[in-house]
């Protein structure tokens, strides 16, 4: 029974460990509460995974366009997208649920959410599919799913389970939007992580909705990149006191040092309009990494900087990288925990006033109808434009 207690608990351990670089800060916002009808998912992506990229697949009953590692993984696991018919997913890992059922089956996270894309058209569909899997599943995650047809919900996971948490369900969430980190509400009480980032998002969701701020684009260029920490009171994008030093802790902001990157999509209304779905796409650090919206073509065209080979890095994440590096410059023990937050705000040569000029750059030429040629075309002038502000 002794041994027995131990490779069950050193299980859980390596599920837990892998699991940990899956840690995000999560939303999911009902199309009934934004102002085009349209519902949104949000990810910060929190993982050991540093480098990602996009990719569009056609391995499936319907095409998707995801959000992967640029090496590791990168065909057999995505990590948030959209397909075809509207219908898109995103995750976050859960450390407070298969406490007491653990198996060395786990992980399985980026499978589920590419078998998602490829066979799903609504929240039904994936509903079904997660009942079909064989248990255990191998999850401990809390999956945002919207669909074309007015769905939006969480479904929180273990090895064995799923409970929905429907965003169009004023009991459950009575502004539509709900928030998650790495904790589960069907799983244990007060274990887990991410509970400081947890009120973190939901204050500034609740800001947003009392601005009529809740849209795609304040989410991807704002919320994203927030230095709102809710335990402490303290923006530190607006914080210029750096007398005794430059540096400051990040480790409990949505965006930190293990932050490799974010989306938003951007849903549609209805099935026939399930073309407009838009995912707005950070592949690198968002604090030194643009998001860039991008939509589904038929012949698959997306910017070049953001896609590569397989194994390979693109370009804007190598490029959002090396600034990275100069937010972080401290390699040594516990050092990367400590961001430069001068070298981040600096009012003229910090690396967000960079940022922001590139971001409102971007804004500026996203088009403004769903032609695919103008589409293309934007994707284009990302390519000629963007990766040179890198200097």
């Amino acid at each position: 029974m002794r041994n027995r207690t131990t490779i069950l608990l050193l299980i859980t351990m390596v599920c837990l460990t892998s699991i940990q670089s899956l840690a995000c800060t999560t939303a999911v916002v009902s199309g009934k509460y934004t102002k085009n009808g349209r519902p949104l998912l949000w990810k910060v992506r929190d993982t050991q995974s540093h480098y990602n990229k996009i990719q569009i697949f056609e391995d499936g009953k319907y095409k998707y366009v995801a959000l992967t590692n640029a090496i590791k993984d990168d065909s057999t696991m995505v990590w948030g997208g959209y397909n075809e018919y509207g219908f898109a997913i995103m995750n976050n890992a859960s450390f407070n649920t298969n406490l007491d059922n653990p198996t060395d089956f786990c992980d399985q996270e980026g499978i589920v959410m590419k078998k998602a894309l490829q066979t799903c058209k609504s929240l039904k569909d994936f509903e079904r599919m997660l009942k079909k899997l064989p248990k255990p599943m191998g999850l401990n995650a809390n999956f945002g799913v919207i669909d074309a047809q007015g769905g939006a919900a969480y479904y929180e996971t273990d090895n064995n389970q799923f409970v929905k948490f429907d965003a169009n369900d004023p009991r459950t969430a009575p502004n539509g939007y709900l928030v998650r980190t790495n904790y589960s509400f069907i799983g244990k009480k007060d274990v887990g992580y991410g509970f400081i980032r947890f009120e973190t998002a939901t204050e500034l969701f609740f800001q947003m909705d009392s601005r009529d701020q809740i849209n795609a684009t304040h989410i991807a260029t704002k919320t994203s990149r927030s230095l709102y920490q809710s335990l402490l009171k303290i923006d530190y994008d607006n914080y210029r006191d750096f007398s005794a030093s430059p540096f400051v802790n990040n480790g409990d902001l949505i965006c930190r040092h293990e932050t490799a990157s974010a989306i938003t999509i951007e849903g549609a209304k209805s099935i026939e309009t399930a073309s407009q779905t838009t995912m707005w796409s950070t592949i690198a650090f968002p604090l030194s990494t643009p998001a860039i919206p991008i939509r589904l073509t038929k012949d698959n065209t997306l910017p070049k900087c953001m896609v590569a080979p397989k194994g390979k890095k693109p370009t804007l994440s190598i490029l959002g990288m090396e600034w990275k590096k100069l937010i972080y410059p401290i390699k040594r023990s516990s050092g990367y925990k400590y961001m430069n937050l001068k070298a981040y705000v600096c009012k003229d040569s910090g690396i967000k006033s960079k940022i922001d000029h590139m971001q409102e750059m971007i804004n500026q030429h996203i088009p403004q109808t769903d032609s695919e040629n103008e589409w293309k075309t934007f994707y284009q002038w990302v390519d000629r434009n963007i990766p040179k502000q890198f200097k």
